[in-house]
């Protein structure tokens, strides 16, 4: 167990983006990043670009009812750590790369001392000789498989003739350790395609529905409460909405990728006429976090949504009047590179009260 993580479980998620076939006109692309930079800071109208400018889709699997923490929401493939994933067995699959940063990976430019716990984490202390930016893409591929059928990796001589079927449900014992390392090559684990839109099929157990769609498609239904996202997906969908073509999400994605990234740790304040969950940066944002995560406190107010808003200065919160409505206010500069979400629809001056 990582004690770094204190109340928190390790996971790992994978937002697979697969190309459609679909040809967007430059001219559209164009008005589409010109009314996005003249947005306002708080979203207060919807940006969210139309499908027809998208030439990909995303994979958003429907967890079951039965499920222990967030059921019947729609969420990007991913799921727990095993440790089978940190397993010194994975050595001899790496071996070429053994003696390179993070196995090949390379080097973030971000502060250790600002970095994630997860990623910060030396693992050699925790027994493992695995970092965890190779464990974390080990569980993100071996979770998207066991849920969807989708293999992300396979060794290039057997790409075309591979039974998946065969290899699905790899769990934490030896034998399907040894099955997932014949499978895994390391200059494929390095090599994220772009793919087209490949055959899904959801688990029937964890998961009982499975959906392609456009980022924007998304928030769309979102909003007209035709299904459920939890907040971290309505945040990366609103940032994938600046890239409605695959071909600079994947420019993006390459170029920031060594830059690192924030943790979020979601702080729900309540007021009167609607629910916030702080994110970093915001100047409501506890400076006391661990404290604040021992007890499990959610902070509250008598303050109005106006009168929050006119009294912070530094905005980085999430509004809502409900479950299916929600903004996203930031007016300050996303770290490490990284994108301000584009809104999705919703009433952002005054909520209706809470149900």
């Amino acid at each position: 167990m990582n004690s770094a993580l204190k109340h928190w479980k390790e996971a790992a998620t994978v937002i697979l983006a697969a190309r459609t076939g679909c040809n967007v006109r430059p001219a559209v692309i164009d008005g589409l990043k010109t009314s996005e930079i003249s947005s306002p800071p708080n979203f207060a109208k919807s940006d969210l670009p139309h499908n027809p400018v998208f030439d990909y889709e995303v994979l958003l699997l429907q967890r079951s009812s039965k499920a222990g923490f967030m059921p019947k929401a729609y969420v990007f493939p991913g799921g727990l750590v095993e440790s089978s994933d940190f397993s010194s067995d994975w050595l001899e699959t790496f071996k070429s790369f053994r003696h390179w940063p993070n196995f090949g990976l390379g080097l973030v430019k971000q502060a250790p001392e600002t970095r994630p716990p997860i990623f910060a984490t030396d693992r050699q202390k925790l027994g493992s000789p695995i970092p965890s930016a190779v464990a974390l893409r080990i569980c993100a591929v071996r979770e998207t498989f066991e849920e969807s059928g989708i293999l992300l990796v396979v060794p290039k001589n057997e790409e075309n003739d591979i039974d998946f079927m065969n290899h699905r449900g790899c769990g934490n014992n030896s034998t399907s350790l040894t099955r997932l390392n014949e499978l895994f090559d390391k200059r494929e684990v390095a090599r994220w395609r772009a793919l087209e839109v490949p055959h899904t099929a959801q688990d029937e157990q964890e998961i009982v529905h499975f959906k392609w769609s456009t980022p924007s498609e998304v928030l769309h239904s979102f909003q007209a409460r035709e299904l459920f996202i939890p907040m971290p997906q309505v945040y990366e969908l609103g940032r994938m909405c600046h890239y409605p073509q695959l071909q600079e999400l994947h420019s993006f994605a390459r170029m920031r990728a060594a830059e690192g990234c924030e943790q979020f740790v979601p702080v729900r304040l309540e007021s009167p006429d609607c629910r916030l969950a702080l994110l970093p940066g915001d100047d409501l944002y506890p400076k006391n976090l661990d404290q604040l995560e021992e007890r499990g406190v959610i902070l509250s107010t008598e303050k109005s949504f106006e009168q929050l808003q006119r009294e912070s200065a530094a905005l980085h919160r999430a509004v809502f009047s409900d479950l299916y409505t929600v903004a996203v206010h930031m007016n300050i500069t996303p770290k490490y590179k990284h994108l301000r979400p584009i809104g999705a629809p919703s009433q952002t001056r005054s909520p209706r009260p809470k149900l």
